[in-house]
């Protein structure tokens, strides 16, 4: 009835997950686990959980009241063989403190959902945030460990949350950096770089990321294996994707400037640029304030990299083999920009290549 599974955690730790499945006519009646840290610990829970479930009525038991959503969050989060990002493991914790998570799944309906959302005091689209994070749990519990949590029930809450107007999608934002705020920002990082030579490299950082036209979170995972200069281009592991969260690893191509911000790089480590994400916007945020420039994210050089793409004349599917963009929908909001040619020619930022080798 029981098996334990070994498996490799996101920090490299081996735990070991006991999973008890009950089955009844074909059919999984109950199912629930528990991951431990050694194998004895979880072949002993194994062992007292499999004795207490042949009691008259345990079994009704706990496929009602002591499966609690609270405890399916953190079987998730606990059971994620990569990491979740910071943000989506802040939002579930959150929730996990809810009086919805409180609830046994089987009694959760369509209405508590919707209450719960409601009573959230953000923007439409932070709760349209915690609603997308939300449905992920709806979405797996029952396939993947038998738990009956209706996912109906939070399709139908998402629809009604959308109709009421408590959430929404995110607000597309057009900040793009003036030259004239690339050159502060740039002239600041390598003049940090200078006085404190072990800072990190923003200066590469933030033009890789504007003629990569890479995510933040991307950048910190490239690999040197991952770079395949002949061709120039790249692999991105784990690229965002709304349909697919994990193992999304999709080649784009780098445009030469980007391809010379890498071949700059010292191999000192296994990734190209061996930082955090939270380093990389601390630092770039700080920089902002400093200079006085306002309302200007990291995320924004992305936009702005795409936006020089298409004006210097590059059509839907070369942008969108350079950004990575599956659907080409999302890539409409910039067929507006005309061919104007590539405003960061000549800029003396613009990345060199390598030295031909002597």
């Amino acid at each position: 009835m029981g098996t334990i599974r070994a498996r490799k955690r996101a920090n490299g730790e081996m735990a070991y997950t006991a999973q008890i499945r009950i089955q009844r006519e074909g059919q999984t009646v109950h199912s629930e686990a528990q991951t431990f840290d050694r194998r004895p610990a979880a072949a002993a829970w194994l062992r007292k959980r499999e004795k207490e479930l042949e009691a008259p009525g345990a079994l009704e038991q706990a496929r009602g009241s002591d499966v609690t959503l609270a405890k399916i969050i953190a079987q998730y989060i606990e059971e994620s063989t990569r990491a979740l990002g910071k943000t989506k493991t802040q939002v579930l914790r959150t929730i996990t403190r809810s009086d919805l998570a409180a609830m046994p799944c089987d009694r959760i309906e369509a209405r508590h959902i919707v209450e719960y959302l409601q009573s959230i005091e953000a923007q439409p689209q932070t709760v349209g945030s915690y609603a997308s994070h939300l449905a992920t749990i709806f979405a797996i519990a029952r396939p993947a460990w038998g738990y009956p949590l209706d996912d109906g029930a939070m399709k139908d809450a998402f629809t009604v949350c959308k109709r009421l107007g408590v959430i929404s999608r995110s607000k597309q934002r057009d900040r793009r950096p003036t030259l004239d705020e690339l050159d502060k920002l740039l002239d600041h990082f390598t003049d940090r770089k200078k006085r404190v030579p072990q800072y990190m490299p923003m200066a590469q950082v933030v033009l890789f990321a504007l003629f990569s036209t890479r995510r933040q979170e991307e950048i910190i995972r490239i690999r040197w294996d991952d770079l395949d200069v002949k061709h120039s281009r790249i692999l991105v592991r784990d690229m965002k994707h709304p349909g697919e969260k994990l193992g999304n690893d999709s080649w784009v191509d780098l445009p030469a400037p980007a391809l010379h911000v890498i071949q700059s790089m010292p191999r000192k480590r296994e990734e190209i640029f061996p930082y955090s994400t939270d380093a990389t916007s601390a630092n770039f945020t700080r920089a902002g304030k400093i200079l006085g420039i306002e309302d200007l994210h990291f995320h924004d050089l992305r936009h702005e990299g795409i936006s020089r793409l298409f004006e210097m004349g590059l059509n839907i599917p070369h942008v969108a083999a350079v950004s990575g963009h599956r659907s080409w929908i999302s890539l409409k909001r910039y067929t507006h920009l005309r061919n104007v040619g590539d405003r960061y020619e000549g800029w003396k930022w613009m990345p060199k290549p390598p030295p031909e080798p002597s």
